[in-house]
């Protein structure tokens, strides 16, 4: 099955996704930013720790479904008596529910600027590689 996915994720947020049921990610890299916009509540996504070079067939990651998602735009003033600095940031805000593990059988998406998209399979547990 065809999946977006996020890279690089920290390995400490996945083994947390998997012991709770709902944990809400705040999404700023940009190359993610670009996935979580392709995404709607309901949806399936792969989150992985590979980094976005790295992602090759066989990545293990996990597959969670996105129950809300939220954009946002955080305004940044700084200011000295010779200049007025105004910076504005967006980042997505995605509450996601762990679903199973799987495995990337093809990377069929990773160009700079687009979502990133991988044909994934789910792994039972007892599976080894």
């Amino acid at each position: 099955m065809e999946y977006i996915t996020l890279t690089g994720i920290a390995d400490s947020v996945i083994e947390i996704l998997k012991k709770h049921d709902l944990r809400t990610l705040e999404i700023r890299n940009p190359q993610n930013f670009f996935g979580v916009l392709g995404l709607n509540a309901g949806d399936s996504v792969l989150l992985t720790s590979t980094s976005l070079q790295d992602l090759t067939d066989g990545t293990q990651g996990l597959i969670a479904r996105v129950v809300q998602k939220q954009i946002s735009v955080h305004s940044f003033v700084s200011s000295s008596e010779l200049y007025i600095e105004e910076r504005e940031a967006l980042s997505a805000r995605i509450q996601l529910e762990c679903r199973c593990m799987a495995r990337v059988r093809n990377v069929i998406s990773n160009e700079i600027g687009k979502p990133v998209i991988v044909d994934a399979r789910e792994i039972s547990c007892y599976e080894a590689r």
